[in-house]
C-alpha cells in the first residue's frame, strides 16, 4: 500500500470527513546523470556551510525565513504548523462550482482523497453529492509550506484532489499574435471548416489512455543500446550543421492538405474525402449559359415521355427491355424532331 502524503480532514459545512492523501501520478522521465567530460565521471553536489565552506551533515540543517538581508527567523515544522493549526490539517471548502466554468489552465496537480478511520460513510456522501449536484468542491489545504486553492472531484469510486493555481499565477495572452475570433475575421471559408471537421470526425474514438506512451523515451533507450553494442560508450556526438529552410509562400492551399490528410486517414476519414470528391463543382458560368425558354418547352415533353411508360408498365414489368429494345424505342424520337424543325422552317418562309 502506497504510503499517504498527508492526513488531515475535510471541512464540509459542519462535517468533518477525515482522510488520507495519496500522490495519484508518478514521474517517466528519462534518467540522466550529469558527467564530467574530461573522465566522464558523474558529478555529485555537496551541502556546505558558506561561511567556513565545509560540508554539513543533513542532521545540522534546519529552517529560517531571511527578514533582512543576513538575518533569518528560525522555523521549525512545529512553528509552521502552529501558524495555522487548521489550515495545515484540513480540506477546508468554500464554494461549489461546474467544473466547466474552471479553465484548464488552473489545473496542477491530482491526489487521491482516501477516507480515514471511521469516515468512510460521509465520504460517500461527499462523493455522491458532488456526482450527483454536478459540482467540484473548491477548497484550500497547506501542504508542506505552501497553502494551495484545490478541486475536490467526484471520481467513479472516490473523491479526486486537483491542486490549482491561484489567478496570479496564471499569465496573461495578452501580446501574444493569435488570429482573430470567428470565421470570417480569420479567413476561414465554410468549405475549409467543412474539411476540417470531416478529419476531427475521421480520427474521433472512445479514450482508451493505455494506448499512449512516451515514444520519444523508447527511441533514446533504442539509441543507447546501439552505443553500447558499437562500443561508442564514451564518444560525444557533436551537433550536427542545421540547414536552413527554405521560406515558403504564405499561400496555402488549406482545402487540399485537410483532403490530403483525410485520405490518409482509415475508415470514416478516407470516406469523407471520397465523398468530397463526388460532390460537384460549383460553376456559374454554366448555369448562365443555360437558356431558360428550351428548358421549359421541353417540360411538356417530359411529362408525356412519363405518361407513356406509365400506360405500358405492365407490359415492362412482365418483360423487361433489353439494350437493344431500349435502343430501338428511343429512335423514333429523332424524325419528330426533324418534322418539328421543317414545319418551323416553312411557317418561316410563308411569313
Amino acid at each position: 500500500m502506497a504510503r499517504s502524503l498527508w492526513k488531515g480532514a475535510i471541512s464540509f459545512g459542519l462535517v468533518h470527513i477525515p482522510v488520507d492523501l495519496y500522490s495519484a501520478v508518478k514521474q517517466n522521465e528519462l534518467d540522466l546523470t550529469m558527467l564530467d567530460k574530461r573522465d566522464f565521471s558523474p558529478i555529485g553536489f555537496k551541502r556546505y556551510n558558506k561561511g567556513n565552506n565545509k560540508e554539513v551533515a543533513w542532521d545540522n540543517i534546519i529552517k529560517g525565513y531571511e527578514y533582512t538581508s543576513g538575518e533569518y527567523v528560525v522555523l521549525s515544522d512545529e512553528d509552521l504548523k502552529q501558524a495555522n493549526v487548521k489550515a495545515t490539517q484540513t480540506i477546508d471548502i468554500l464554494a461549489f462550482v461546474n467544473a466547466e466554468d474552471v479553465p484548464l489552465t488552473y489545473y496542477e496537480t491530482p491526489y487521491y482523497l482516501a477516507p480515514g478511520r471511521g469516515g468512510a460513510k460521509v465520504y460517500a456522501l461527499l462523493r455522491e453529492t458532488l456526482r450527483r449536484a454536478g459540482r467540484i468542491g473548491i477548497a484550500t489545504v497547506v501542504i508542506r509550506t505552501k497553502q494551495h486553492l484545490c478541486a475536490l472531484v467526484a471520481s467513479e469510486d472516490g473523491i479526486i484532489m486537483n491542486t490549482l493555481r491561484y489567478a496570479d499565477e496564471i499569465r496573461d495572452a495578452e501580446g501574444l499574435d493569435l488570429p482573430a475570433k470567428g470565421l470570417k475575421a480569420a479567413g476561414i471559408t465554410d468549405k475549409e471548416l467543412k474539411m476540417a471537421l470531416s478529419l476531427v470526425e475521421g480520427m474521433s474514438e472512445e479514450w482508451d489512455p493505455s494506448q499512449y506512451h512516451d515514444t520519444y523515451k523508447e527511441d533514446v533507450l533504442a539509441l543507447v543500446e546501439k552505443k553500447v553494442k558499437a562500443g561508442q560508450t564514451k564518444s560525444i556526438t557533436m551537433p550536427s550543421k542545421e540547414t536552413e529552410a527554405k521560406p515558403s509562400s504564405n499561400v496555402i492551399d488549406l482545402v487540399a492538405l485537410l483532403k490530403q490528410s483525410l485520405g490518409n486517414k482509415p475508415g470514416k476519414g478516407r470516406k469523407a474525402a471520397a465523398d468530397e470528391d463526388d460532390e460537384p463543382a460549383e460553376d456559374t458560368e454554366d448555369e448562365d449559359e443555360a437558356p431558360a425558354p428550351k428548358a421549359k418547352k421541353a417540360a411538356p415533353r417530359a411529362s408525356a415521355s412519363r405518361a407513356a411508360p406509365a400506360r405500358g408498365s405492365a407490359a415492362s414489368r412482365a418483360a423487361p427491355k433489353s439494350g437493344a429494345a431500349k435502343a430501338a424505342a428511343a429512335k423514333p424520337a429523332a424524325p419528330k424532331k426533324t418534322a418539328a424543325k421543317s414545319a418551323s422552317a416553312t411557317r418561316k418562309k410563308a411569313a
